[in-house]
């Protein structure tokens, strides 16, 4: 069957974990109930603060994370895959990794993405990110083969500005991608959607970015506007500022049609250095 139908949970993550928890719990709950076959969910779904020494103290090695402990259980109880879009963790350093988990309806982890690209920028509204103070970058691209919407290629949020990624995930055999994010305001405005739709019709995929919105409680602000882009680039589904959960179908069979009717994948070269 080549329609699927998914979840997209946009969320407003504080700095507790047993509240993020919760809310993730009833997301599953509600994905599972309007008949999603899959569960999508922002970046930073367990823990989002800026403040570094709080969030060092509050983050948990991986096997002692509640979230994903909470989300794994849900998931097996409702019996539905969830891409946790990422959480904070302790790696192996001083710092943490902003990782990814693809769970099956076992409750099993498929899969794990470590971030790549990290936001070390200076706005114009002089807001100031420095997310290399505090993470650990990912090193390597991953896709997932065989859950409910086919090979699933993973990033997080910046990474959506590197279109080599998406390329790379394409080629490997991804037939959508996910880009979880905590998008700010400003950039949101500008590029959210523009990006999202862009990577879409370049890797010509489907492409589902579920994010974080409103006011959280480290002070900032998010955009929202959780979406999913079909690989023509038409915007299937786009929500509002407010959390929540929506529900749309992807048929798998447009990549096909897309594809064959402009094969970009096809006619990709590689282009000589400039020196």
């Amino acid at each position: 069957m080549s329609v699927v139908r998914i979840a997209v949970y946009q969320a407003q993550s504080g700095i507790e974990p047993t509240a993020n928890a919760a809310r993730l719990v009833e997301a599953v709950a509600g994905a599972s109930a309007g008949g999603a076959a899959m569960l999508f969910t922002p970046e930073m779904s367990n823990l989002l603060d800026r403040n570094r020494e709080r969030a060092l103290a509050t983050a948990r090695i991986e096997h002692e994370d509640e979230v994903l402990d909470a989300v794994r259980g849900a998931a097996a109880n409702a019996g539905l895959w969830v891409h946790l879009g990422s959480i904070a963790v302790h790696g192996g350093g001083d710092k943490l990794v902003n990782r990814g988990y693809v769970i099956d309806a076992t409750g099993a982890i498929r899969a794990r993405y470590d971030k790549i690209h990290l936001f070390d920028v200076d706005l114009p509204t002089g807001e100031s990110w420095r997310e290399s103070s505090l993470y650990e970058a990912g090193q390597g691209a991953v896709v997932v083969p065989g859950t409910p919407v086919g090979t699933l290629g993973l990033t997080i949020c910046y990474d959506v500005r590197f279109p080599a990624l998406f390329e790379r995930l394409s080629e490997a055999g991804a037939d959508v991608i996910s880009v979880p994010a905590a998008f700010t305001v400003p950039t949101g405005k500008a590029h959210w959607s523009v990006l999202l739709r862009a990577r879409a019709i370049e890797a010509e995929v489907f492409v589902v970015a579920a994010a974080q919105a409103g006011h959280h409680e480290d002070g900032r602000d998010t955009y929202g506007h959780s979406l999913v882009a079909d690989p023509w680039g038409e915007v299937l589904v786009e929500m509002d500022e407010a959390p929540g959960l929506t529900f749309v179908e992807l048929d798998l069979e447009k990549i096909v049609e897309v594809r064959r009717r402009i094969p970009v994948l096809a006619h990709r070269r590689e282009i000589a250095r400039i020196d």
